[in-house]
C-alpha cells in the first residue's frame, strides 16, 4: 500500500502487517436512509509496528493477533451510525491503535455503492495515523 518506510521514535525501522478485504455491511451516512437500510463498505489497513522479535521467537504474543483487529473493525462496520465516512474511518483507526503493538495504522474505508445520482463508481477515505499523533 505505501512505499515509504515508517519508523519508529528512535528511527528504526518498523514493519507492516496489512489486512485487506475486509467487507462489510453497515450504516454510516449523510442519508437518513443510508443510516437506517445500510450499505456495504470495503476496508485495508496497513499497520506498522516492530515484528522482529517474533520473526525471531515465532511466538504469537510478541506480534499483533490480527484477528482481534478483524474482530474489532468489523463490529465498527456493522454497528456504527455516523454520518460521514471520516468519522468512521477515524474510529476505526483509533480503535487499531488501542492495540499495544501497533504505531501507525493507515486506513483505506471504500463506500462500495454512494448514493450519488449518475455515479457509477465508490468513493474512498484514506487516512494515516501515528499512536504519538492520537495520544
Amino acid at each position: 500500500m505505501d512505499s515509504i518506510p515508517m519508523m519508529d521514535s528512535q528511527g528504526a525501522p518498523l514493519d507492516a502487517i496489512e489486512i485487506t478485504g475486509i467487507r462489510c455491511y453497515g450504516y454510516t451516512g449523510y442519508f437518513p436512509e443510508e443510516r437506517v437500510l445500510g450499505q456495504w463498505f470495503e476496508l485495508d489497513l496497513t499497520i506498522w509496528m516492530n515484528l522482529a522479535l517474533t520473526g525471531a521467537d515465532d511466538q504469537l504474543e510478541h506480534t499483533l493477533n490480527y484477528a482481534d483487529v478483524v474482530e474489532r473493525v468489523t463490529t465498527l462496520l456493522e454497528t456504527s451510525r455516523f454520518k460521514t465516512i471520516e468519522r468512521l474511518n477515524s474510529v476505526i483507526i483509533e480503535a487499531v491503535l488501542a492495540f499495544e503493538p501497533v504505531r501507525t495504522v493507515r486506513s483505506r474505508l471504500v463506500k462500495v455503492s454512494p448514493p450519488i445520482a449518475r455515479f457509477q463508481g465508490r468513493i474512498a477515505i484514506a487516512m494515516t495515523r501515528s499512536r504519538s499523533a492520537c495520544s
